[in-house]
């Protein structure tokens, strides 16, 4: 490009010192993001190396892990090949730390009972009646709101999709994903133990599972998917979050 026959000669100088003013503010700001994403990579192995330490359930503890692996590797890839934007990454690190969590406790013993129980006097079990550990369906129901935003990212991003068929092609990844897993859990199923399989599955007793499971998916991400369309929306027409929020 010939800055000099855009720029006057008596600009030159100017238009230069603003490119090269850009060009460093978004190294800088590369350089930041990059530092963000590998301190959250840094900080959920962490996690997931202090969830083994003493784990009550060690042998199911190895399965569980296995997803966190295979995530971390992705998270700590996507940080130099990818670059996604800090938003999805913290939404991939968040949902990571929740299964974190639960795959210490195998899911269907993580004792918010006893946390409940500390913090106000009751239990979340004995408050709402439930019968079951539902710490499961709350990972369900946060990976559908979380994994959206990546996926929506993707879509645009690579894919070159405006955000309405993003933010619903992104609902359709998320039920894809979780219907790939729940298959994956029934072949681990046929293939181990039945009191193996049980205690990875984490049905406990409850025939509709993986069904439930993918609805709150489902759900999930559909709320999800809905705030990302509205925030970019609001972006274009000069709105804000909070104009959106509170409308």
């Amino acid at each position: 490009m010939n800055w000099r026959k855009r720029c006057p000669t008596r600009k030159f100088n100017c238009c230069i010192l603003a490119i090269s003013s850009v060009d460093a503010s978004t190294n800088a700001a590369t350089k930041r993001s990059i530092n963000g994403q590998v301190g959250l990579v840094v900080l959920t192995g962490i996690m997931a190396l202090v969830s083994c330490w003493d784990a009550p359930f060690p042998a199911e503890l190895k399965l569980q892990h296995i997803p966190t692996v295979v995530i971390l590797l992705l998270m700590t890839w996507s940080t130099f090949a990818c670059r996604f934007s800090m938003a999805s990454f913290v939404c991939v690190a968040v949902f990571l730390w929740l299964h974190i969590v639960g795959a210490r406790w195998i899911y269907s013993f993580v004792p918010y009972d006893d946390w409940s129980q500390s913090v106000s006097g009751s239990s979340l079990s004995q408050r709402f009646d439930w019968r079951r550990n539902h710490y499961d369906r709350l990972v369900h129901f946060a990976s559908g709101i979380l994994i959206a935003v990546p996926a929506a990212e993707c879509l645009q991003r690579w894919g070159g999709m405006r955000p309405l068929g993003a933010a619903i092609v992104s609902i359709a990844i998320v039920v894809a994903i979780g219907a790939v897993y729940e298959i994956l859990e029934w072949q681990i199923a046929t293939f181990f133990a039945p009191a193996v399989a049980e205690a990875y599955n984490g049905q406990q007793g409850d025939v509709w599972d993986p069904q439930k499971d993918m609805a709150l998916a489902w759900f999930g991400a559909t709320i999800s998917a809905g705030l990302l369309f509205r925030y970019r929306f609001e972006s274009a027409a000069g709105g804000s979050v909070v104009d959106s929020v509170t409308d």
